[in-house]
């Protein structure tokens, strides 16, 4: 099988890109052709990379980013869907982006989500599509390389360190995390705070970097290589997210196959990963939020109970099964 993984033109560490990776890595290894495609900014299609591979079949990261210059300037082949969070929760009720996005939705072959919550509701609220949503099971790939993260936080062996996977854009509500965590640092808490992603938007990425300017206790570490993340979660006491909107998120599916213990916005994205005192805490405001970092800084045997490691939950061969399948059926 000759497959086109299309994804939006971004950073390398954006979960778009570790997604298509981890599925070019486990396609090519059952011996298919995998050739991933990025999108310009300004709708651009790279034609003569495409023409080169010759698909069959083409996989579109992104409804609205990866479906829009698909629309335009794709090649004339069958194709499916991987829904993103900014799709089923902004783009599908946005004025501009929901008439393409429907139009994606209603060529393609098949529409997958890794979360099966979205599955359940897509299907409730658009019975027409619900022949072609399928749920792809999230699958994860731990990297081995190395990332001192205490060191470079120069972290004391008391200080309980937060660290926030997230790239830096409004969604993900990395600025409006500063405010929950500054009341916990006035009550007294050995917290630091470090953020790690891609600037997806340099705007708010300045008014973040002016935040933690004037406090000592959060830092920003820049991109952490996707291999090198397994090892800098492993040595944080927390994995945050304080994001607004998911599909499921990769750095929290890492989290818990890796057994860290994690603290997210309760959102449908959040849940689909968490269970709310099996593997993390889940919050709804800044109270809650308080209370469930003072209960991991305060409860060692909490945090030993939300650290069991489940790897094989997020089992990167079943998604490349149910993918690989999912495929073969359109092109049969």
């Amino acid at each position: 099988m000759r497959l086109l993984i299309v994804v939006p033109r971004q950073d390398r560490a954006t979960g778009n890109w570790v997604t298509a990776s981890r599925l070019r890595e486990s396609l090519t290894k059952r011996g298919h052709l995998v050739t991933i495609a990025e999108t310009g900014n300004n709708d651009g299609f790279p034609a003569d990379m495409v023409a080169a591979a010759q698909p069959e079949v083409a996989l579109l990261l992104h409804a609205w980013r990866s479906g829009r210059p698909w629309l335009k300037m794709g090649p004339r082949i069958p194709f499916a869907v991987l829904l993103t969070g900014t799709d089923v929760h902004v783009g599908m009720r946005d004025p501009v982006q929901a008439p393409v996005i429907a139009e994606v939705l209603a060529g393609a072959a098949a529409i997958l989500s890794q979360n099966q919550l979205t599955v359940a509701t897509l299907c409730a609220d658009h019975p027409e599509l619900a022949r072609k949503l399928r749920h792809l099971p999230p699958g994860i790939t731990l990297g081995t390389a190395r990332f001192p993260l205490r060191s470079t936080l120069a972290a004391s062996a008391g200080d309980f360190v937060l660290l926030c996977p997230a790239g830096i854009r409004p969604v993900k509500g990395v600025l409006e995390l500063l405010d929950l965590v500054e009341p916990l640092i006035h009550a007294g808490h050995p917290l630091q705070l470090a953020y790690c992603g891609p600037v997806l938007d340099p705007d708010y990425g300045e008014r973040l970097f002016t935040a933690i300017a004037s406090r000592p206790w959060a830092s920003y570490l820049g991109s952490i290589p996707p291999e090198a993340m397994p090892d800098a979660m492993r040595q944080a006491d927390v994995i945050v997210s304080n994001s607004f909107s998911e599909g499921l998120p990769n750095a929290l599916v890492e989290a818990a196959a890796l057994g860290r213990p994690i603290v997210a916005r309760d959102i449908p994205g959040n849940r689909a990963v968490i269970e709310s005192g099996g593997n993390g805490l889940l919050y709804a405001d800044a109270a809650s939020f308080h209370i469930a970092i003072r209960q991991l800084c305060n409860e060692p045997a909490l945090r030993a109970e939300l650290s069991q490691p489940t790897p094989q939950q997020f089992s990167a061969e079943r998604e490349t099964t149910v993918l690989e399948t999912t495929l073969k059926e359109i092109l049969a």
